[in-house]
């Protein structure tokens, strides 16, 4: 009996995704209507508020990978980026690619880098922990006066987001920090980056390839929106969702947190747009508690984002574990610095 029973969970391990996406199917049949519907929002959002933020970008990063500006901030910054993320200069076109685009412009220059032999292994997985960031635009502009209404929210949530990933970039300084001499006396990285200089005669070759490797990153970013979305609708049809906020309502009720924010929460960490933008329909009496959730899961990205990087790390060697450590710290923390901003810095006391 014990044996048939050790077979039988053998089976279903083994067989585990193909048993998920089974059931996602007859889901998707099952709550067609609802995902209708849910497919259309999602595929909207995507149009309308990702591709012109984030595509613009997407090509511009690859065009300046084309020049010689990361080995000019490489030797600019260098003696800011080494002592405090023990990371040579270049990486400094990550941190601040990754902090005025959005997700996953980061975790794409640190592949990019890793590929090009411009950083070490090592410095490619720290700028992973802490590069990849939301963008001004969505903070302010979205969350900040879309959502909540209020551009002083917006702007505090962006500095503590900006803060916090800081902090996290020096914490993990020592992330396999071990591995840097041997890596660096084998190699001059900061030399070796295979890209041709862009010029007249290769312009238009440079910027069709440019192009073709931010639409191919873009649709993937639609792709996971548009599945995350119908998730989503599936977990809110099924009653599912309503089961895991009732595991996660004791803790708030242990401090003393309104627990209609459970639901939402729960569909932030899955998916960040939609999370937020039901926080931020929620009417609380105190309103920095809706402002530190936000801050929070603009920190930690969510799933869906997860699997967006996991996607474009996987052609590396880069291993995705500094980035999960990195963004649940830096959810933590941009969570932590919004509760003191908004308790002792007078400008953003928004008990409204």
């Amino acid at each position: 009996m014990f044996s048939k029973c050790h077979i039988f969970v053998i089976k279903i391990k083994r067989n585990f995704f193909a048993i998920i996406f089974m059931i996602f199917a007859v889901c998707l049949l099952l709550f067609s209507k609802n995902n209708l519907t849910a497919v259309k929002n999602g595929l909207t959002l995507w149009a309308t508020s990702v591709v012109p933020s984030l595509f613009p970008f997407f090509i511009t990063t690859e065009l300046l990978l084309h020049t010689n500006i990361i080995h000019f901030l490489g030797r600019l910054l260098n003696k800011f980026m080494k002592p405090l993320f023990n990371i040579r200069g270049e990486g400094s076109f990550g941190l601040i690619m990754g902090i005025i685009s959005g997700y996953p412009v980061g975790a794409k220059i640190a592949c990019d880098f890793r590929e090009k032999n411009i950083c070490t292994k090592s410095e490619c997985e720290r700028l992973l922990s802490f590069t990849n960031n939301s963008g001004p635009l969505f903070i302010v502009g979205t969350v900040g006066i879309s959502m909540f209404g209020n551009t002083l929210i917006g702007v505090l949530l962006l500095i503590t987001h900006i803060l916090a990933s800081i902090t996290v970039g020096i914490i993990f300084r020592f992330w396999n920090s071990k591995n840097d001499t041997k890596y660096t006396s084998k190699k001059n990285f900061s030399n070796t980056s295979h890209n041709e200089n862009v010029n007249i005669s290769n312009l238009g070759q440079i910027l069709s390839e440019s192009i073709t490797k931010s639409l191919s990153t873009i649709f993937m970013i639609g792709g996971f929106i548009i599945i995350f979305s119908s998730i989503i609708s599936i977990l809110k049809s099924s009653g599912i969702l309503n089961i895991l906020s009732g595991f996660i309502k004791p803790v708030f009720n242990m401090f003393s947190i309104d627990t209609s924010l459970a639901s939402p929460f729960i569909t932030g960490v899955l998916e960040i747009t939609n999370g937020i933008s039901q926080i931020c329909s929620i009417n609380l009496k105190n309103i920095s508690v809706n402002i530190i959730f936000c801050a929070f899961l603009l920190g930690f990205g969510g799933i869906s984002v997860l699997l967006q990087v996991l996607s474009i790390t996987s052609k590396t060697d880069l291993s995705i574990k500094p980035y999960i450590y990195g963004k649940l710290l830096h959810g933590i923390i941009a969570a932590f610095y919004t509760f003191l901003f908004i308790n002792f810095i007078p400008i953003f006391n928004l008990e409204l």
